[in-house]
């Protein structure tokens, strides 16, 4: 049972209150599809919620960080959510039109074109979905299949757009499809091994590559779709240059570009729309989650000169729900007027940098990374060689020939290239020496090259320099079950969290954007508690926890605190949602 306050004061009444909870669990899980998620996790049965706080059936309480996978932007049960929905239930008006047009309708769409990037709005189209993200997905890829006349499809290693066939395809763990596959910059984990700039930089030139080689098997696409935060992939903010290069890509090639805005839309990432920390505007965007107001609402807004589609080309029974409009309507200018974007910025670099503390403190924590008020905090293997790990999980070690092998002298070279062969004493693959591309003072070629240096000694030397300068970025491996251990302790502390990653090895904050102060302190004394909770009982405490010099460390601060100090804590916490 959490470790939270009941609600319910008489022992027997409580009892009671138990069993019905409990039966409601078991009837959920003979009753319901193996397919479940969430439910796994969380076994709780909310019967009422407000703001941050849900009431479970047993009378705990719980600070919600998961918020509908980020479709609460103000959190349950907001009064202007209830005020718009109460509205059209009195007016008589009707709850199912299909697109007929409507008052509603028309005032979601009036302020949803009134926040959308600069650039678009003026010369913008709307198309009402089925009531999924995932719907507006595969209406995004046949509007631009539609307009182009081509089928292909760009994507990125790590996405998530979906659970319908062409979004699936889009999607990581895909196979066989028509989608190409392209690296997603990221500074932990990147796939070239360096992160920042250059990686983001090597990610770029490869997308290059890929579309004008043309022997590279990928047809010129009708579309590249992305994310401008990865947050099932992790929690991976797209760096804004990158985001900018893959505009410039785009248009240059006369690709329209999707932006997958369905979890970092309407104020979530610090902006009101992620496309807009880097200003880029895309040719289509993908809406839904927050845009509904709670309600399943999904659109894809996009250029009027992509407007190919013949009557009748995508449709859906449930495309035309006013309540979610109305709902959607009501958040989008709450959000908007109250400037919860900036507000989400401000308050999201506060925990991000709290929770940078922590990561200092334990071992564990591999990684803290987010935008406004979408964080993610990656558990690793404390004990883990990260050297061996990055050769492992890269195709280094031995005789893969990948990327580069330490040479004879010790540093590092090219893979070997055609007609190169391992003299005694000298590994295979170390033809062309780091010392002759980088830094030498030879003559060199107007692109600052070397004379006499071949292309395929430029991409050897780049890749040489990637790995030489990425000697101290080892990443240690992904730890989903201590992430689990994790997200459970939390639970124990009245605190809901998701996981995600590509191991589901990431940790999940993704609070309204109307938590307080207050609030944002309670979440993250509860996860440092489950943190610290979870590394008292791993077999490798000793490396999961740093000692802080000068500071009592946060293992010994919660053994020597009462678990009900703790749960009042979180009350108290709660009490201040009410109140607000």
């Amino acid at each position: 049972m959490a470790v939270t306050e009941s609600v319910r004061g008489d022992t027997s009444d409580s009892a009671g209150v138990g069993a019905a909870h409990e039966g409601i669990l078991r009837r959920q899980s003979a009753r319901e599809s193996a397919a479940r998620t969430y439910a796994r996790a969380l076994p709780i049965v909310p019967v009422r919620a407000r703001g941050l706080t849900i009431e479970g059936a047993d009378g705990s309480r719980y600070l919600d960080c998961l918020s509908g996978a980020g479709t609460l932007a103000l959190g349950h049960n907001h009064p202007v959510v209830l005020e718009a929905i109460r509205k059209v239930l009195d007016s008589g008006a009707p709850l199912h039109v299909l697109d007929l047009a409507t008052p509603v309708k028309d005032a979601f769409i009036t302020e949803l074109f009134r926040t959308l990037p600069p650039g678009l709005a003026d010369n913008a189209r709307v198309q009402f979905c089925g009531p999924a993200g995932t719907d507006a997905v595969e209406a995004a890829f046949k509007l631009v299949r539609a307009a182009t006349g081509r089928s292909g499809i760009l994507a990125f290693s790590g996405a998530y757009h979906g659970m319908t066939a062409g979004a699936l395809e889009a999607s990581r763990g895909a196979y066989d499809v028509r989608v190409a596959r392209l690296p997603y910059p990221q500074d932990y984990r990147c796939p070239f091994g360096v992160g920042g700039e250059h990686g983001a930089e090597l990610a770029a030139r490869w997308t290059e590559t890929v579309l004008d080689d043309p022997k590279s098997g990928v047809r010129h696409p009708a579309g590249m779709i992305l994310e401008p935060v990865q947050g099932e992939g992790g929690v991976i903010p797209a760096p804004d240059e990158w985001m900018r290069r893959m505009r410039q890509i785009t248009a240059d090639r006369s690709i329209p570009l999707i932006a997958d805005e369905v979890q970092t839309g309407v104020g979530r990432t610090g902006s009101f729309w992620a496309v807009e920390h880097s200003g880029v505007t895309p040719d289509v965007m993908v809406l839904s989650k927050a845009i509904g107001g709670s309600l399943p609402l999904a659109v894809i807004v996009y250029r009027d000169d992509l407007d190919a589609w013949q009557p009748g080309a995508h449709a859906g029974t449930f495309r035309g729900n006013q309540l979610a409009m109305a709902a959607g309507m009501a958040t989008l200018a709450y959000v908007r007027e109250n400037r919860l974007a900036e507000r989400a910025a401000d308050l999201g670099s506060r925990m991000l940098g709290q929770l940078r503390g922590l990561a200092a403190e334990f071992d564990c924590i591999g990684d803290v990374r987010g935008r406004g008020l979408m964080i993610g905090v990656e558990v690793v293997e404390p004990e883990a060689d990260p050297l061996r790990e990055r050769e492992r999980s890269a195709g280094l070690a031995g005789d893969s020939g990948v990327l580069a092998d330490r040479d004879w002298r010790g540093g590092v070279s090219d893979p070997a290239a055609p007609g190169d062969s391992a003299g005694p004493g000298r590994p295979r693959g170390a033809g062309v020496e780091v010392g002759r591309l980088v830094g030498s003072d030879s003559a060199r070629t107007p692109g600052g090259w070397p004379t006499g240096v071949t292309p395929a000694d430029r991409a050897a030397g780049a890749a040489a320099a990637a790995m030489q300068s990425s000697q101290d970025h080892h990443p240690r491996p992904a730890a989903p079950e201590l992430a689990v251990a994790i997200q459970r302790e939390c639970l124990r502390r009245g605190l809901i969290v998701e996981l995600g990653g590509r191991h589901s090895s990431v940790v999940r904050l993704l609070p309204p954007l109307t938590i307080s102060d207050e609030q944002a302190t309670a979440v993250l004394d509860r996860l440092a508690d489950a943190v610290a909770a979870v590394s008292r009982n791993h077999p490798g405490h000793d490396r999961l926890q740093r000692p802080q010099p000068g500071q009592q460390r946060r293992a010994d601060r919660a053994e020597s605190t009462d678990r009900a100090d703790r749960a009042g804590q979180g009350d108290r916490a709660d009490r201040a949602d009410e109140a607000g």
